[in-house]
């Protein structure tokens, strides 16, 4: 058995503030320890359920460079560093069998959550209209969220999103595991977050281990309590696996992105197939599947952090 598991920061129990994640500022020494902590956490929970499993764990916040090697279970292998291919998912492959969302935070916009963003907080919001296949006969049932639909599914299928849908790190990431028919069965971080994924992937565990007060307050469990929490959920959540569907997006998709910056815009217009929409900062495009979409996203994130010579 083959787990990844993706840790980022802002959605770890006790951090609240972006002085606690921002390698620049006083106090992101302490949101490291507890950002290995937690993955720890997330490990032992899945090997006390799969005790032979390969696990992975990817280092998925800001520089990828977080999680202390040195104190992170000796049992797993770190993926570290960038750029890298699938960004915050490094590791996963098709013989991947469960992925795990440790640290997550809800899409900007969405809230009060704790330091809500999307990607590097210059992406506004992204847009996404799956297409249901024509043989698609299953029930669908409204979500939460502009036009969305999930689709009833049974045990084995997938779940399929259809209609416009606005995607934040949790959606943008979970619909690419599914793209390579991985189910994400954990998902933690504060409340918000939790209700995202939830609404998207309703079968997955979540732990909300902090409630959101603001952007930069929240009530948050015991960092102790939430590790003993997050443990038993990952045991659970990686033995339930097979009952917990990917998410599936089926191509071709029609993309629109918001970007902070008109700056971002002009640059994202040089890449082929991808077009300004009504007003300054819009960018839209078409892509045949998934995972095409996915890089798309993460080039466009990229652009966003260029700035005017």
């Amino acid at each position: 058995m083959k787990a990844l598991i993706s840790v980022d920061m802002e959605g770890i129990s006790g951090i609240v503030h972006s002085s606690e994640t921002n390698p620049e500022r006083y106090d992101y020494q302490r949101g490291r320890e507890l950002m290995t902590a937690e993955a720890n956490a997330v490990i032992a929970g899945v090997l006390d359920a799969e005790p032979t499993a390969d696990v992975l764990v990817a280092d998925a916040h800001g520089t990828f460079r977080n999680l202390l090697p040195e104190q992170l279970d000796r049992r797993a292998r770190l993926v570290r560093g960038k750029p890298r291919a699938l960004n915050m998912l490094a590791g996963l492959d098709e013989e991947t069998d469960a992925a795990l969302f440790v640290g997550y935070h809800v899409r900007a916009g969405e809230g009060p959550g704790v330091l809500a963003h999307t990607m590097n907080g210059e992406i506004l919001d992204v847009r996404v209209t799956g297409r249901a296949p024509d043989e698609d006969v299953r029930v669908t049932a409204r979500a939460p969220g502009e036009g969305a639909q999930v689709t009833a599914h049974t045990p084995g299928e997938d779940v399929r999103i259809t209609g416009r849908r606005s995607l934040g790190e949790i959606g943008l990431n979970a619909a690419m595991a599914g793209h390579l028919g991985v189910p994400v069965v954990l998902i933690s971080g504060d409340g918000a977050a939790c209700a995202e994924a939830a609404a998207l992937i309703p079968e997955a565990v979540t732990v909300p281990v902090k409630e959101a007060l603001g952007m930069a307050a929240a009530v948050t469990l015991h960092p102790e309590e939430a590790r003993d929490r997050l443990r038993r959920a990952a045991a659970d959540a990686v033995s339930r696996r097979t009952e917990i569907p990917p998410l599936a997006l089926t191509g071709p998709l029609d993309v629109e992105v918001d970007l902070a910056s008109p700056h971002t815009t002009d640059l994202a217009t040089l890449v082929p197939g991808v077009s300004r929409t009504a007003g300054a900062r819009t960018v839209a495009f078409t892509a045949p599947d998934y995972g095409t979409a996915y890089r798309l996203i993460l080039l466009l994130a990229q652009l966003a952090t260029i700035r005017p010579a």
